[in-house]
């Protein structure tokens, strides 16, 4: 039985990264220390980690690459005005809605990680019937 499941972001400054998540996007701090941070929001869980920590195998000690954090939010585009217009945050991707059912846009992390904030919507016609029976129309 699986008990919780969590991405841990490997990167080269921890309290840079985690201050990221704390101060923009909300989450709050169930354990810190110098090399490694667990942040939780609205009971989802993301952890930061130092990429050069012994725990490490060495073959993998590199700041996280090609990795998109999804953030799925109530208003997207209240989320759009509060980073992006308001706090200045420079989108890598601006505010759009797509035709599988998203609205959304995307941020880089302090560590390069891209962070995608989306708020679900209806996907037009040829996605909707791509979905399974009773999931949620998500990507």
């Amino acid at each position: 039985m699986i008990t919780s499941l969590y991405p841990v972001l490997l990167t080269a400054a921890v309290t840079k990264t985690a201050d990221f998540y704390r101060e923009r996007l909300a989450f709050d701090t169930t354990f810190e220390s110098d090399w490694y941070v667990s942040l939780r929001r609205d009971g989802f869980e993301l952890a930061v980690l130092d990429a050069t920590h012994e725990t490490i195998p060495p073959s993998h000690r590199r700041p996280s690459d090609g990795v998109i954090v999804n953030l799925e939010v109530d208003d997207v585009d209240a989320e759009y005005q509060r980073l992006v217009v308001d706090a200045g945050l420079e989108p890598l991707l601006d505010i759009r809605s797509e035709s599988f059912g998203q609205r959304h846009f995307i941020l880089a992390g302090p560590d390069g990680v891209a962070i995608d904030i989306i708020s679900p919507i209806a996907p037009d016609e040829e996605f909707a019937a791509q979905y399974s029976v009773g999931a949620p129309t998500r990507m």
